[in-house]
Order: structure tokens, then C-alpha cells, then sequence
């Protein structure tokens, strides 16, 4: 099999426990990280799947590998190569497949449950999952649902959670958070950014929660990424 391939946008939004899944599995993985000006594959020659990371830009933003991210997203998706997408990932794979990134209902930051879309396209991705979960949030804006997936996941606050395309699974959601990751993002909120509403709650109750989400999430996550390696070239 060939390796898959990481691509990290900023350097605090790395794979964090898909990492640990993917050694668990013997699975080899590659880094590529935009953040020191590495450069978005050109290729799909060497690679059996590809994953994009969060980030704080936007897919709408006008940076110079973004046109590169769709543009592989694309050849991937024609050759049949698996992608997966966390938040902004996703938010790249809906672009890619003709989808919109718009402003979210509502910022949506810590701990929100998700709910699991059932559909006859779905049945293998959430059999082994139950109707509902918790999952991490960071986000402001949100995918469409482009033609062709299947809707996987949604909440209160968001309704297009996740959607999957033959082996492709894109998220709106954190499932790879470890402790250290939700740590270090909550301390890099803006002001104000964090509490005020249901959709974001303030640092204590996130944290107050963390260790048994995260206990949970790492169940459903691992799941996820295994229903994914199933079709690695």
C-alpha cells in the first residue's frame, strides 16, 4: 500500500490520535505541512489516501494552495482515492465537489453532541457507532451538501456535520482532539470568543467535561478512521 499523506495547514492542528490509529494499524503516513511552506502534492502516484487537517482560514479565503488542495481533491475523487477531511478539510473536500462554505448559524466551539444520518449509503460508516455522540467542535462556517454524498452527521447547531462519497469522508467536526490539542487551542481563543452562548461555552466547562468526552470520542473516532482505511489503495 502506498503511504497516505497529512496535510497540516497550521502547525497547532496536526493529526493528533488519528496519528496514533494510523501506527496502531501499521498504517505508514506522511506530513506535509503547508504551514512551513510546504508545497500540496501534485501527484496522486504515490499515494493510497489523503487527509486534510483543520485550520483557522477559510476555504473562501484567497491563499495559493487552496487552488491546489481542490485540484487534488479532484483527482482523487476521479481515481477512486480515499480523502478525508477535519473541519476545514472537509470544508475543502464539499468545495471541491462543487459544495458552498458559508458562515455557520452560529460559532460552535467545545463539546456538542452529534447525530448520526442513517441512509442506506451510510449503514457501513455508523453501523458500529451509536445514533448519537459527542464530538469537538471549533468552527464558524460551514459546508453545503454537495450532489452526490450522502449526509453522515448533524446537530442543533450545524446540520451538515459530515457526509460521505464512496470512500471519502469528510467532517465538520474534530474527532482527532487529545488533551494537548484541545488545551492549546482554548488558550489561543480570541477574546469573547469562548462562553455567552450554548454553541460556545467558556473554557472551564469544556475543560470540566474533557476527559470523559474524550475517553468516548476516541471509541468513535477509531471506528471512523478504521472504516476509512477499508479503502486504502
Amino acid at each position: 500500500m502506498s503511504d497516505i499523506v497529512i496535510i497540516r495547514h497550521v502547525a497547532h492542528e496536526g493529526p493528533g490520535y488519528l496519528a496514533d490509529v494510523l501506527r496502531e494499524n501499521n498504517l505508514e503516513f506522511r506530513l506535509v505541512r503547508v504551514d512551513a511552506g510546504e508545497p500540496i502534492p501534485s501527484s496522486l502516484a504515490a499515494f493510497g489516501g489523503i487527509v486534510f487537517m483543520g485550520g483557522p482560514m477559510s476555504v473562501n479565503d484567497p491563499l495559493p494552495w487552496i487552488g491546489d488542495a481542490v485540484r487534488l481533491i479532484r483527482a482523487a475523487l476521479d481515481a477512486d482515492v480515499p480523502v478525508l477531511g477535519h473541519c476545514l478539510g472537509g470544508q475543502l473536500i464539499a468545495k471541491a465537489m462543487g459544495g458552498v462554505i458559508t458562515r455557520n448559524q452560529v460559532p460552535e466551539f467545545g463539546w456538542h453532541s452529534i447525530a448520526c444520518v442513517k441512509s442506506v449509503a451510510t449503514e457501513t460508516w455508523i453501523r458500529d457507532l451509536p445514533p448519537e455522540f459527542d464530538a469537538f467542535h471549533w468552527h464558524g462556517e460551514t459546508f453545503s451538501l454537495p450532489a452526490g454524498a450522502h449526509h453522515l452527521f448533524r446537530n442543533e447547531y450545524c446540520t451538515n456535520q459530515g457526509f460521505v462519497s464512496g470512500p471519502t469522508l469528510a467532517l465538520q467536526c474534530h474527532i482527532e482532539m487529545t488533551d494537548g490539542l484541545i488545551r492549546d487551542w482554548i488558550s489561543r481563543a480570541a477574546p469573547g470568543e469562548l462562553g455567552g452562548r450554548p454553541s460556545t461555552p467558556d473554557a472551564a466547562t469544556i475543560l470540566a467535561d474533557t476527559e470523559s468526552k474524550l475517553e468516548q470520542m476516541r471509541m468513535h473516532a477509531s471506528v471512523l478512521y478504521r472504516r476509512w482505511f477499508e479503502g486504502l489503495k
